[in-house]
């Protein structure tokens, strides 16, 4: 304990004597993520991927760490593929020196322009212990839980982007059957578009096809709590790339526990 003497007091008068006292005792808890960090690279124009990894991870034994990292509004296979050197300066902002267990970085259509394994490369620059994911590797991981070949996909983007990501599906070993786009390149309406128009979407990509599963792409789209009551409309399965994701984030992170409530792939586990 100390004490100092002679300061003035709060009207700048009167001499105030004031006690400093320190090395108080105290106790620690676990903390937070004391199970696993997930560190998420999400994009600055972005509305909807962290409200709805909220409502996924709310114990606080998986911490869920977000920074944001610059691009454009606009959807452009240009705009996308600038990002990727911005990667890796974003992530360092998150617990800078902290290992974390898992990285996932924010953008289905990047990915698909830059390709996982540059995505890859660029999150192990700053954190090679840690395991990656991308929308649409927690997509694929998803297709695999379900033993689902044949895939409806709904997107907001433009055509040129559109066909990108088909056609990485397709490389990946899926059979694309029916894709339907609402051809919206700005993040600020993507995040607007609602529940019946994604609703409306899907049932009419369902019946025009033989599908195994639907995948509504782009982390923009807001359907998370939306997705059991749709599979019971349809009987098949449906995610999103913030479904997908954040179903892949808490099975990378050790997290085994079932939340139906999210739909059925939270009920899964996943495929070695």
């Amino acid at each position: 304990m100390s004490v100092a003497e002679g300061d003035k007091g709060p009207d700048g008068t009167e001499p105030a004597n004031w006690q400093l006292i320190e090395q108080l005792p105290y106790d620690l808890n676990a903390g937070i993520g004391h199970a696993a960090k997930i560190g998420m690279v999400v994009l600055s124009s972005d509305y909807t991927i962290d409200y709805e990894f909220r409502q996924v991870f709310t114990d606080d034994a998986i911490g869920i760490y977000q920074t944001r990292v610059q691009n454009s509004p606009e959807i452009t296979p240009q705009t996308l593929a600038a990002m990727e050197q911005k990667i890796p300066a974003a992530l360092e902002t998150i617990l800078p020196g902290e290992p974390l267990d898992v990285v996932a970085y924010g953008c289905t259509s990047a990915t698909t322009v830059l390709g996982e394994r540059t995505v890859f490369d660029r999150i192990a620059e700053v954190q090679p212990q840690a395991k990656p994911t991308t929308p649409i590797t927690a997509a694929f991981a998803s297709f695999r839980a379900f033993s689902a070949k044949r895939i409806a996909v709904l997107t907001p983007y433009r055509s040129d982007v559109n066909k990108l990501l088909r056609q990485y599906i397709v490389d990946a070993g899926f059979d694309v059957p029916v894709f339907g786009s609402f051809n919206q390149e700005l993040d600020p309406l993507v995040a607007r578009i609602d529940l019946p128009s994604l609703e409306r979407a899907i049932l009419q990509l369902e019946s025009d096809a033989d599908v195994d599963l639907v995948f509504v792409s782009c982390t923009s789209i807001r359907m998370l709590e939306a997705v059991g009551a749709i599979e019971k409309k349809i009987n098949l399965p449906v995610t999103t790339s913030n479904h997908a994701m954040a179903w892949h984030c808490l099975r990378l992170a050790g997290g085994d526990q079932k939340l139906p409530q999210f739909g059925s792939l939270f009920e899964r586990p996943l495929e070695s």
